[in-house]
């Protein structure tokens, strides 16, 4: 069984994520889509690692529909900081490059870079599956946005360092597994809706739960629902963990003035102070 399966190919920020939270020699395994994660996790895979949030881009929206229809929990986090390289197959000069692959998330936080050196981004499925793209297929003025250490893996010739377009560039990912965790847990991650979602004062209601109960809430973030055009499920982190009687009280007044509550992972947060 692996320890841990994580999103892209060897070289990504989601392995090296995954190597900062269970050490340099863990077993792990890569997955090209976020939802094969989930599935490796639910079934040969002790863990998966998947990203959640950008300080520069946001959340990863897809993480949260996924993680919302699985049976997994989330079990801690880690946080990764993003120094971008753009890499060539050798031989290729930064002024022969017009175009450059990268995950959509990396390319929306070099765009200034991109933008200056007029260089047209391509999404692709992964950062380090890009430069692993590019080293077989060595497309003519082209090239990627990933990791220092996916160059060195795919023998990249790194063009230039540090292209984000802010220097404190971090990704938080999140730990996951089919075994709920708690032990030590200080951040508690909620799922929650409303048929009348859209009725005057149901979010301050909803939000409400979480202040009358003295319950800090550290982020909230939306997404559509599927085949309900303008309805919404919000997600939610918040100090404490779900066993703590004040965040018990706030699921429980939360499911008062809710018709969706379910609780996503109760885990100890990252130390952002040992990577921010």
């Amino acid at each position: 069984m692996f320890k841990a399966a994580y999103f892209g190919d060897p070289g990504a920020y989601s392995e090296q994520a995954a190597m900062q939270y269970f050490g340099r020699s863990a077993r792990l395994k890569p997955c090209r889509f976020l939802s094969e994660v989930m599935e490796s996790t639910e079934k040969d895979s002790e863990f998966g690692v998947v990203p959640i949030e950008n300080s520069i881009e946001g959340a990863v929206t897809q993480t949260y529909d996924l993680l919302l229809d699985s049976g997994l929990s989330i079990v801690g986090e880690e946080i990764v900081r993003i120094a971008h390289c753009l890499m060539a197959p050798q031989g290729t000069t930064l002024k022969q490059v017009r175009f450059v692959y990268s995950h959509p998330q990396a390319l929306g936080q070099c765009r200034d870079f991109l933008e200056r050196n007029k260089i047209d981004a391509i999404p692709f499925y992964d950062t380090a599956g890009s430069a692993k793209m590019l080293a077989s297929r060595k497309l003519a003025h082209s090239a990627a946005i990933a990791s220092a250490r996916a160059a060195q893996v795919y023998g990249m010739k790194i063009l230039a360092r540090n292209i984000q377009s802010s220097s404190r560039n971090y990704t938080r990912f999140l730990v996951i597994s089919r075994y709920a965790q708690s032990t030590g847990a200080d951040k508690t991650t909620i799922a929650f809706s409303s048929k009348n979602s859209s009725a005057p004062g149901y979010l301050f209601r909803a939000l409400n739960a979480f202040a009358s109960n003295e319950v800090n809430l550290l982020y909230i973030q939306s997404r559509p629902i599927p085949h309900r055009p303008w309805k919404y499920n919000f997600y939610v982190d918040c100090n404490g963990s779900a066993s703590d009687s004040n965040v018990r009280n706030a699921i429980r007044a939360l499911e008062g003035v809710s018709d969706f509550v379910k609780v996503l992972g109760s885990y100890r947060r990252a130390r952002s102070g040992k990577h921010v």
